[in-house]
């Protein structure tokens, strides 16, 4: 299949994307401590992938209690801003466009990750499951460990929650970037207000869906204020099939999915979102989204839409063939690619990934992956 089309210039919001391939957001965990601020190795790290049409960070905490992994980086202190003005700058100077993905993990956190060591916040005070954090158990040594026992957010706190990510849309655009991402997805914070299983509440945030996807829509309303709803992505990851791998999404699979996310999708073209990143399962095997949820998507959502999880140059060129998506997310082809279009451009073989560097650590695994020379 002829993968030209994804060489083709496209819109999304005030830009023009040279290509219609996206380096998705990919935690790393390589940003420098104490502070998790980014640093000049990550500015390496993103001007190399700057060959991308568009380009959003690894998930960035909008706060301290926002963090589920060490070493993951912020954007909540003055330090951390400055951080994120080299990443800017760097990716700039190349050409590229890059939005920040706004984060905040909720239950899927531990206590050693928390300020004061206290519980991590949630919706309800419901354990996540099947899922590990990353924690740091000596200075530079992580390990994986269950997530705590998370403590209910009273409606106060909720509302507060509400102001310090359009706080961090502030944050992001004094670094420099084009705009932001809101992290929807993977059982995170406001994806677990969005779910029936994790979301217990009784309050104007609980209850029936309307209820549950209202944290998703005041979020989504404080942040388009700040950034421009052209500026604005929101990424959701929708899972269809319950199985052994949904541990990576936390087994937040909604009685009907397709009836819950059309509703979260129509919140968002309501709203004039610029476009919306849709994160497909990607294990070996794993089902492909239906086409009449793709076709829903269309059907609802007048902006730019994404796809990525596992996705080739020729599963792409399908997708967008046949009308259901214009961008798309290729995330460890990238890792281990920097100059990855033009080796799809040109069928160049790729590097395969280190599956041992992928967190943490030093240029090693990260900034050191060799471009291709004909």
């Amino acid at each position: 299949m002829n993968n030209s089309n994804l060489f083709s210039q496209t819109t999304l919001g005030p830009f023009t994307l040279k290509n219609r391939i996206v380096l998705p957001p990919l935690t790393r965990s390589r940003s420098s401590q104490p502070g998790d601020i980014a640093n000049d190795l990550m500015a390496e790290y993103y001007a190399q992938r700057s060959g991308a049409g568009f380009m959003v960070t690894e998930g960035t905490q909008i706060e301290p209690r926002g963090q589920g992994y060490a070493w993951t980086p912020g954007i909540y202190s003055p330090a951390q801003i400055e951080g994120w003005k080299k990443v800017t700058s760097a990716v700039h100077a190349k050409g590229g466009v890059i939005f920040a993905q706004l984060w905040h993990v909720g239950r899927v956190s531990h206590t050693s990750l928390q300020p004061n060591a206290e519980a991590p916040v949630a919706p309800s005070a419901i354990a996540a499951k099947a899922v590990s954090v990353f924690i740091e158990t000596e200075p530079g040594v992580g390990a994986l460990a269950e997530p705590s026992q998370p403590r209910a957010l009273t409606t106060a706190e909720v509302k507060q929650l509400v102001q310090l990510y359009a706080q961090a849309a502030r944050n992001a655009l004094e670094a420099g970037f084009d705009g932001v991402e809101l992290h929807c997805a993977n059982g995170y914070l406001i994806n677990q207000f969005i779910s029936e299983h994790s979301n217990q509440r009784t309050d104007e945030y609980g209850g029936n869906l309307k209820n549950r996807l209202r944290f998703l829509r005041e979020v989504v309303a404080a942040v388009a204020e700040v950034v421009g709803p052209d500026r604005l992505g929101v990424r959701f990851a929708p899972l269809f099939e319950s199985t052994k791998e949904d541990r990576v999404y936390l087994g937040l699979v909604e009685t009907d999915p397709q009836a819950t996310y059309v509703e979260a999708i129509r919140v968002l073209e309501r709203a004039g979102v610029g476009y919306l990143s849709l994160a497909e399962a990607d294990w070996d095997l794993a089902p492909e989204l239906p086409s009449s949820f793709r076709q829903a998507v269309r059907d609802n959502f007048s902006g730019t839409i994404m796809y990525a999880g596992k996705y080739s140059a020729e599963k792409a060129t399908r997708v967008l063939t046949d009308g259901f998506g214009d961008i798309f997310g290729f995330g460890r082809p990238f890792i281990a690619n920097p100059d990855l279009p033009e080796r799809l451009r040109n069928n160049w073989p790729l590097n395969d990934v280190d599956a041992d560097t992928m967190y943490g650590g030093t240029d090693k695994g990260y900034s050191d992956y060799p471009v291709y020379q004909p």
